[in-house]
């Protein structure tokens, strides 16, 4: 008799976990160039930074033409009412009115509007340089 060598048993093939970043998660190839041109302070990194802080100037001064232009006429709009009812009337509750009451919310409005600016010009920057 020829003794034949058993055959091994069969096992399953052995499992291997593959860990990462998924591919939906993984960032664009030009992510990292563009934090490092800012990071680096590249010409191309000045230009980036430039153009946020410009349009964020932009905002700033068009809330500021704003917010002056609501103060700059309350003096006209305080001698309104001398002019149309005549001497005879005090503008003292009027004034009183328009700035305990008219003024606040114009003025939440601009600044409103400005935070709600400057983050939309900070989210289209970041994904400038994200390349999103």
């Amino acid at each position: 008799m020829s003794a034949e060598p058993a055959e091994p048993a069969k096992q399953p093939p052995r499992r291997e976990v593959v860990t990462g970043v998924p591919r939906a998660a993984r960032r664009p190839p030009g992510h990292a160039q563009a934090r490092s041109e800012i990071s680096d302070q590249t010409p191309i990194g000045g230009v980036y930074i430039r153009s946020l802080i410009r349009s964020q100037r932009r905002a700033a001064l068009a809330a500021l033409g704003a917010l002056a232009l609501l103060v700059g006429t309350l003096p006209l709009l305080f001698a309104l009412p001398t002019e149309v009812l005549g001497s005879l009337s005090s503008p003292q509750p009027f004034v009183w009115v328009a700035l305990g009451v008219a003024v606040y919310p114009v003025m939440w409005g601009i600044a409103r509007w400005y935070v709600r600016r400057a983050e939309r010009n900070e989210r289209d920057f970041t994904a400038l340089v994200e390349g999103r």
